[in-house]
């Protein structure tokens, strides 16, 4: 894992680009790779690219970036993981191209070379990457199917700039750091931001399965090569009985005999490294599955548990149960204590960390400093497991919210006028969000809205003059952040031939678990140099789940069709124990922290303190 950055001037007209800046920008993001450092400017500094190194496959120094092919075409910057790249490497070799390391960036090299574009669709990992084709003169970016690793983009129209941090570009100084009234209002509603905004106009995220390219002169292209929409849709193609009846079915399960395989090919691809991989461990179904199944791969895993002095001798103690099935599986097991006073001495380190505000990610952020004090520089998560396998509440919930506010979908006004008559009624013994049951409930987005939503839109005008990060919260400015993102966030087209359980799996997987869970593991991982691997987040685990779910008929696969994949089973213990989440006693902390002052709504006063103490 890595960090990586790039400034292109493709204009005729641009000026040249910066050293000093360029470095500026790379050294932002020192955590993210500790062990090197590169950077090269063209001659004519019209090009720059720069890379900070986390050495995880083949450590040697032959493996630092930029990294150019053996013809001298195309130089690399990059970040993530590409886990077949054993298998690509193979057929690529037996196509004569040749290779001088053992690392993944080197076949990502050679198979752009072969399908330049094309390339994407064939890489199985997490990634974000530039390659610059000096013979095209040519900047090609690409970002992972699931959007697991960031990459941020700063196009003034002379000039391109690109990195894996937002607060890394900022550092280039070279930014219009104007707010961007989305990002800001985004973060009101959901609690985090939503992509592809950021708080700054201008600072932009590319999208998932996205690749961009950009020729010297200004040529643009783009296109998507694959997203979790598109893996879904091109395994369910409607409800067309003719179109699946030409369906080969006998070659569903070519590749996979069960959902065990899958999940176990997964975690076998996801431990391939050069340096020792740790296991977030909780008691929860999804690491414990990845724990048992690593083990049959590894005679020795170290596995890690945080545990909360505020939890012990309570249900949400997860360190007993942690500690019984490292013993089960035999893994090297820690467990790291936290209290109050850790939270308070880290806090202000724990913001600095933070690339962009969010409401969670301190439980990564700990877990994850508790991975790097072990030695440990991978480790790997169970997060993907409540999105794909049903695990949030919401996958029982909002089918039947929309089936109860069926009548709203065709009055939506008589819904507001509800909305506005119970309001205060709600205030006294709920979240005040759930008085737009009615006016919101009757779409699967305005459901999911309800359900994730920190704030309600209606409710942002308690938000107005105040000021955080160069923007005061004017009614213009919010009704200009909120129509951008009603347009593109609470639209969504094309899902009405999935079923409930998949229409929930992409809401989750496509906003909460990208923009949130994703992207806090990310820089929380990386704060403290650790390589954070989700393989329950692949794309062949999902082809699997909706191949056999939804083309051939079948249930759709729960929690506890994961845990089956486990051998020797799980714990009794483990199956019967009601989800809590990986969760962290910041309310608590938080209240305490904030005596002086009443605290109403835990999680608003929380966002609210995030946001105003952000750096």
């Amino acid at each position: 894992m890595c960090g990586i950055a790039g400034i292109f001037s493709y204009d005729l007209s641009a000026r040249s680009i910066s050293s000093e800046e360029l470095l500026r920008i790379r050294d932002k993001m020192i955590n993210r790779g500790p062990d090197g450092e590169g950077v090269w400017l063209s001659e004519d500094k019209t090009i720059g690219l720069a890379h900070r190194r986390l050495a995880i496959i083949d450590p040697r120094p032959e493996g630092d970036q930029p990294m150019w092919s053996n013809d001298g075409r195309c130089a690399i910057t990059f970040n993530g993981e590409i886990y077949n790249y054993l298998e690509l490497k193979e057929e690529l070799e037996a196509q004569g191209f040749l290779f001088n390391t053992g690392t993944d960036t080197e076949v990502i090299l050679n198979l752009y070379l072969r399908d330049g574009e094309n390339m994407c669709s064939k890489l199985r990992g997490m990634f974000s990457f530039g390659i610059f084709d000096v013979e095209q003169k040519r900047l090609f970016l690409a970002r992972d199917s699931f959007g697991i690793k960031p990459l941020y983009l700063y196009d003034d129209g002379k000039i391109l700039r690109f990195a894996s941090q937002v607060k890394a570009l900022l550092a280039g100084k070279n930014i219009n750091s104007e707010p961007e009234s989305a990002g800001h209002i985004g973060y009101w509603i959901w609690g985090y931001i939503p992509e592809p905004w950021t708080l700054h106009k201008g600072i932009v995220s590319l999208e998932p399965g996205t690749w961009l390219s950009i020729e010297y002169g200004g040529d643009k292209n783009t296109g998507k090569f694959e997203t979790v929409k598109t893996m879904i849709q091109s395994q369910y193609p409607k409800n067309d009985i003719q179109t699946k009846d030409l369906i080969d079915l006998s070659n569903v399960n070519e590749e996979y005999n069960s959902l065990r395989d899958a999940i176990k090919d997964s975690v076998k691809h996801h431990l391939i490294s050069d340096v020792p991989i740790g296991i977030f461990l909780s008691a929860g179904i999804d690491s414990s599955t990845l724990v048992a199944i690593a083990s049959e791969f590894k005679s020795q895993i170290h596995t890690v548990t945080l545990g909360f002095k505020e939890y012990q001798g309570t249900y949400s103690d997860e360190t007993i149960l942690a500690e019984k099935i490292a013993n089960q599986y035999g893994s090297q097991h820690s467990t790291i204590w936290i209290d109050i006073n850790d939270f308070e001495q880290d806090f202000i380190e724990f913001i600095d960390s933070m690339d962009q505000p969010s409401t969670d990610g301190i439980n990564t952020w700990l877990v994850s400093r508790a991975a790097s004090q072990l030695g440990l520089k991978v480790a790997i998560s169970g997060l993907g497991g409540d999105e794909f396998f049903g695990g949030y509440p919401s996958f029982h919930q909002l089918h039947k919210i929309i089936k109860l506010n069926k009548f709203f979908h065709i009055k939506p006004k008589l819904g507001r006028i509800i909305r506005k008559a119970i309001k205060p009624l709600f205030q006294n013994f709920t979240s005040i969000k759930y008085a737009s049951l009615f006016e919101y409930g009757s779409t699967w987005e305005g459901a999911y809205l309800l359900r994730r939503a920190t704030r309600m839109p209606w409710e942002l005008d308690s938000l107005l003059d105040l000021e955080f990060h160069g923007a005061k919260y004017t009614k213009e400015f919010m009704l200009e952040g909120l129509n951008k993102i009603e347009k593109t966030l609470f639209h969504i087209n094309e899902l009405d031939f999935l079923n409930n359980h998949a229409t929930v799996s992409y809401f989750e997987s496509s906003h909460y678990m990208r923009c949130q869970l994703l992207r806090d593991t990310d820089w929380a991982g990386m704060a403290h140099s650790l390589e954070i691997r989700v393989p329950l987040v692949d794309k062949n685990v999902l082809t699997y789940l909706y191949m056999n779910s939804y083309i051939l008929n079948t249930k759709p696969y729960l929690k506890k069709d994961l845990a089956n994949c486990a051998s020797p089973p799980l714990l009794p213990d483990i199956l019967s124990r009601s989800k809590t989440g990986f969760t962290v006693p910041v309310k608590a902390w938080f209240m305490k922290k904030k005596t002086n002052k009443k605290i109403q709504h835990g999680q608003r006063d929380w966002q609210n303190y995030v946001m105003a103490n952000f750096l």
